[in-house]
């Protein structure tokens, strides 16, 4: 495991975006997994600017996102369909068909989790997942429980998840309580893992990188891996 220490976001965005990029020009066709929330905003408008430029070319990379909100379907402002096509997706130049989340409206959550988890394998497996990490030690959406889950899972979200997130809605009430999220084995096959974090993860970050491998603190099993890269703001 590589921990690196930034001085600021930027310098953490431009590194992680050095690493996404090198992948695309070293496998111009590879699977990259992609994250949501803030912690990646950063990276995706460098990868955006690099892509402008000419430096990067995504007309073959394929992406499958970690989660999605259970009841918002791909035209809600909030579901992560949406960031992702906001922030990266309509930005370069990827085929649409390329990039992948799960169906946040399904009928069937579990046969959707089925789908998603069949499609993952389908493309050779992810070489580069990126990550970042909730407060309460949370990747995707699984969040402390009493197992780490190995497959693509229905989650319902914990009360400071929920909190945490409902700073991107009107009310709290509007924050989904279900989402569908990579499990943590499907996370684990990645071939590498780039985790990003500013200073307010660093706490939960030293349980997870240098306590006890615990469903209690889900980024725990990044210790197993075998090849994790962790960008994290000084704080």
């Amino acid at each position: 495991m590589r921990i690196i220490e930034t001085a600021s976001y930027e310098e953490m965005s431009r590194l992680a975006a050095g690493i996404i990029g090198g992948q695309i020009l070293l496998k111009p066709d590879c699977v990259l997994g992609l994250a949501t929330g803030s912690s990646p905003i950063g990276t995706y408008e460098r990868l955006v600017a690099d892509c402008a430029s000419g430096l990067l070319d995504f007309s073959r990379v394929r992406t499958v996102n970690l989660d999605e909100y259970c009841g918002l379907g791909a035209e809600h402002p909030q579901s992560y369909r949406y960031f992702m096509d906001s922030h990266l997706f309509d930005r370069v130049n990827i085929p649409k068909e390329n990039t992948h989340l799960p169906d946040g409206i399904a009928e069937d959550p579990e046969a959707e989790c089925r789908r998603y988890e069949a499609l993952i394998d389908s493309l050779g497996g992810v070489d580069l997942q990126l990550l970042g990490v909730g407060h309460n030690g949370h990747i995707g959406f699984n969040e402390p429980q009493g197992d780490f889950p190995r497959y693509v899972h229905p989650v319902n979200l914990t009360e400071s998840t929920i909190k945490a997130n409902s700073r991107l809605f009107d009310r709290v009430e509007d924050v989904p309580t279900r989402a569908i999220t990579m499990g943590i084995g499907t996370i684990l096959k990645a071939e590498r893992i780039l985790l990003i974090a500013g200073a307010d993860k660093r706490d939960i970050l030293h349980r997870a990188l240098y306590g006890e491998i615990t469903p209690e603190v889900p980024a725990s099993v990044l210790q197993l891996h075998r090849d994790v890269t962790v960008i994290l703001v000084k704080g």
